[in-house]
């Protein structure tokens, strides 16, 4: 009985295991087989920059395109001496084409305003990076030249006694006629007047040009920022800042009496009317003065 046992084991050991297909042959028609290189490829993925990847109904990854111009825009307020304007720009516009755009709002020239929004804006700066939101308020600080005129605007009364003495003033001096002469008697030379010396010319100095003072009195300081072309008028309350190309007309005379300084007049509109009247220039620097604003450029 153990040979029997035996001999049935070592049968059952003998058997052939059954043979099972070769995988290399199971598949003898032409379409390619699921894994190879031709399936598996990955297809190509659009380029990251300027488009997202969405996938069609096929599963294909289609590129769409978006656009990150500065199509974007803000509305805020600009507000000027009480008044509010709506505006609308594009987010990455620059200050300096705000304040273009607010000289036609409020008639201050770009180079007279100062833009505040959370403290100065500079003209480089864009919107974006300031900051502007919607609603936003930016407020411009500027005067306009019919203001810088207005402080010189003369009186209706001292207009009536110009015109009656129009033929006489032709020939009378500046500083002896009745305009002149009422602010001189009532002001006097200032305390803080520079040196003057006459019959000398020297150019104008690297500081500005103090111890002056307007028809209304105010002490005037005067700043030439030739690599702006632009004259600045300063008083204790605010400076003005004057394109030299925007003064018509520059008039002086030698005051009587005091003749190392001069009584000059910076016509800034059409008429004479529109005079600043500035007292007790030195005498050494009227023709360099004259010359800057006019545009003779002085090389020294």
């Amino acid at each position: 009985m153990a040979t029997e046992a035996e001999n049935i084991d070592t049968g059952a050991a003998g058997d052939e295991p059954e043979s099972k297909p070769d995988p290399s042959t199971a598949n003898n028609d032409d379409s390619p087989v699921e894994g190879t290189e031709e399936n598996d490829a990955e297809p190509e993925k659009p380029e990251a920059s300027g488009a997202s990847c969405g996938t069609s109904d096929m599963g294909n990854i289609v590129a769409q395109e978006t656009d990150t111009s500065s199509s974007e825009t803000v509305d805020f307020k600009v507000i000027f001496n009480k008044q509010k304007f709506d505006v609308s720009m594009q987010i990455d516009s620059t200050i300096e084409q705000l304040k273009a755009k607010t000289h036609v709002l409020t008639g201050v020239p770009p180079s007279m305003q100062k833009i505040m929004f959370r403290g100065l804006a500079k003209d480089h700066q864009t919107l974006r990076e300031l900051k502007v939101i919607k609603g936003a308020k930016i407020m411009v600080v500027g005067s306009t030249l019919n203001d810088v005129l207005s402080v010189t605007k003369p009186t209706e009364q001292e207009m009536k006694e110009a015109a009656k003495t129009d033929a006489a003033a032709t020939k009378e001096p500046l500083t002896t006629q009745k305009v002149h002469k009422k602010v001189l008697d009532k002001y006097g030379k200032p305390d803080d007047a520079l040196p003057g010396v006459k019959n000398i010319k020297q150019p104008l100095p690297h500081t500005p040009l103090t111890g002056m003072y307007n028809k209304s009195g105010n002490k005037v300081r005067l700043t030439f920022k030739m690599e702006a072309d632009q004259i600045w008028i300063g008083t204790k309350e605010r400076t003005d800042k004057i394109p030299m190309n925007s003064v018509k007309q520059v008039v002086s005379e030698a005051m009587d009496g005091h003749e190392e300084y001069h009584l000059l007049g910076l016509q800034l509109g059409p008429t004479e009317a529109s005079r600043y009247w500035i007292y007790w220039v030195p005498a050494q620097y009227v023709d360099a003065v004259k010359d800057a604003i006019l545009g003779k450029w002085q090389f020294f």
